[in-house]
């Protein structure tokens, strides 16, 4: 690690790697993947490279003009995409090297600079900032504890976490129940998803942050970077910062899991759902927690074969039988105003080795709920006796919703309002069926 009276020192790329090696490495990064599904970060990796290897330092309109295809008007005053363009490249190589850590040099961009130079892996991964490490440690955490205590750091630990934690004997009651039983009986880790937002910066007139987004359909850097190529007018001053943010009532939820989870012995790890991946669904048991808006890429097997769909907003779902719409308003309410918010458990096969439990709300009272019924052996017993079946024989497939009441960002009452038992064949058929349409 770099202290702050040592001073990072780069090389030229011709001090560690000859003409072939240099082009070799970069072959590897490309060939690994790192940089994406565009064809520009390649394009202007293998330009940076072969001039280094010629002794050049481009300037910003040759990069614009000669990599990404503008035209010799290109003004680098009012337009910021080579620079924006830079910025995701120099990120994407030190997550290359963070990921395929080199012998003895890397390649780096350094920051302000348009050329690539050679640093000594000695002189340490000066690429990760602290937002960095925080964020790659709570994405990759080993356990669940050290989630716990990142929350407890940005604040959002409610005062009522203590009472349940340390009630052991009710948390073991809870995880023993039928309903847990297809998650806890086995020996298959269980990785706890987390519902983030991911948010991106929105550059000024200046090149300097003027605000934060987020948009519905920008979930993950991809996203980003795909939006950035298919519709530059509109995001044309957009900028990854790798941020994203959690509800407030994720951190009563992760309370109300954790314990029960851990208390049967199991492996449990934890990711964001904006780095979640289709290897995480095969290999792992899921539970997810956090708002049905943040479902991104469960959201589709949640509701594929639900009696439910979402409404106009994701503040609403529709009940496709009784044809009622259940609407929050908890994030409308004035102080002291009383309010009704949607907390849904659901629960269904991923496989015939794996399981997918969606603990989510419309906002934070319906959450906090939902993890609450879970999580408590009488309220799960209600939720049987709904389903209409034995205790003793918990459909692996089911779903239901609790209507919250409350006032202020404190919930009083709640009711069992929806209950139906699922089809796990007809959510893999449909979602097949949709993926092939896609295609």
């Amino acid at each position: 690690m770099v202290s702050k009276m040592q001073q990072i020192e780069y090389r030229p790329v011709t001090d560690f790697f000859s003409e072939q090696a240099l082009r070799r490495e970069v072959q590897l990064i490309v060939a690994a993947g790192g940089l994406g599904r565009s064809k520009v970060y390649p394009s202007l990796l293998r330009y940076l490279a072969e001039a280094a290897l010629r002794g050049e330092q481009p300037k910003e309109i040759e990069l614009a003009t000669e990599v990404l295809g503008k035209d010799a008007s290109f003004d680098v005053a009012a337009d910021s995409s080579v620079r924006v363009t830079i910025y995701q490249l120099r990120k994407k190589l030190s997550a290359y090297y963070e990921q395929h850590p080199s012998g003895h040099c890397q390649l780096v961009i350094p920051k302000g600079q348009y050329t690539l130079v050679a640093e000594s892996t000695g002189a340490g991964h000066h690429g990760s900032s602290r937002l960095r490490q925080f964020m790659t440690t709570l994405g990759h955490a080993p356990s669940l504890l050290t989630v716990c205590a990142a929350l407890l750091a940005a604040n959002l630990v409610f005062a009522f976490w203590g009472a349940s934690w340390r009630d052991e004997s009710r948390t073991y009651a809870a995880a023993t129940h039928p309903v847990w039983e297809s998650i806890v009986s086995d020996q298959r880790p269980i990785l706890l998803v987390m519902g983030d937002y991911y948010i991106f910066g929105e550059l000024n007139d200046n090149g300097n942050i003027a605000r934060m987004v987020r948009e519905f359909d920008v979930n993950s850097p991809n996203d980003l970077e795909e939006l950035q190529f298919t519709d530059l007018a509109r995001a044309e001053q957009y900028i990854d910062l790798n941020l994203s943010y959690m509800p407030e009532g994720s951190a009563y939820a992760l309370a109300k899991i954790v314990p029960l989870l851990e208390s049967q012995g199991k492996t449990v790890n934890v990711t964001m759902m904006s780095d979640l991946t289709t290897s995480d669904i095969h290999n792992n048991h899921i539970v997810y927690i956090g708002y049905i808006s943040a479902l991104d890429k469960l959201a589709q097997m949640t509701f594929v074969s639900s009696g439910l769909q979402l409404g106009r907003s994701y503040d609403e779902l529709f009940d496709r039988h009784s044809l009622h719409y259940f609407t929050s308003d908890a994030g409308l309410p004035a102080a002291g105003e009383a309010f009704r918010d949607y907390g849904m458990i659901s629960s269904f096969s991923a496989s015939s080795e794996t399981q997918i439990v969606i603990i989510a709300g419309m906002r934070d009272a319906g959450l906090m709920h939902t993890a609450k019924a879970v999580s408590d052996y009488s309220s799960l017993n209600d939720l049987v006796a709904a389903l209409d079946e034995g205790s003793d024989s918990v459909s692996r497939s089911f779903e239901a919703l609790y209507e919250v009441f409350g006032v202020d960002r404190l919930n009083f009452d709640a009711n069992l309002v929806y209950s139906n038992t699922l089809d796990s064949k007809q959510i893999w058929t449909q979602t097949l069926k949709r993926s092939t349409r896609k295609l």
